[in-house]
């Protein structure tokens, strides 16, 4: 007999493999405001394979208090939340338990993160070899990864309020 592994199962740095950020900026589905977006995602190259390493992300996430799929958690009503995103200079710094990462901004991203005080975080579980750290992201590949309903679903996303170090 077999037993599913669940968000409690316990996993190592290494089966998340290599993390990493990507932003941009978008208008708001109501048309009048802009949106700054946050990927967190992995590339599925961790010690065990993609498999276990997105089984280990989704554990890492649930821990920090994000949900997987469903509605999009507001940050800034949980102020307990591990989750924290400060711009500063430029830079994007996104921390959690699991992971922390700096990330240099697109400036149209800084002025919308700025004006709106919140940025839209998106946790993706399903690995994304395609988007090497460091390597340019066209926006096709971009758009057919973020707006794959399988992404989607197997996301967390979440309302980040913008903080900064002054």
């Amino acid at each position: 007999m077999t037993s599913s592994r669940t968000a409690t199962s316990t996993f190592t740095q290494a089966q998340l493999g290599t993390q990493a950020l990507i932003g941009w900026s978008g208008e708001h589905p109501d048309g009048d405001r802009g949106v700054a977006f946050l990927l967190a995602y992995s590339l599925g190259d961790g010690q065990d394979g993609p498999e276990t390493g997105e089984l280990a992300l989704r554990a890492a996430l649930e821990r920090s208090g994000l949900r997987i799929g469903g509605e999009t958690l507001d940050g800034s009503q949980q102020p307990g939340l591990p989750v924290k995103l400060v711009v500063q200079a430029g830079q994007a710094v996104l921390t959690m338990p699991h992971f922390k990462a700096q990330y240099t901004v697109p400036q149209e991203w800084l002025a919308v993160a700025r004006s709106e005080g919140v940025v839209h975080g998106m946790f993706a579980t399903r690995p994304w070899p395609a988007a090497v750290p460091g390597q340019p992201v066209g926006e096709e590949l971009l758009r057919s990864f973020v707006c794959d309903p399988e992404t989607v679903r197997t996301s967390a996303h979440c309302l980040l309020p913008v903080r900064s170090l002054g």
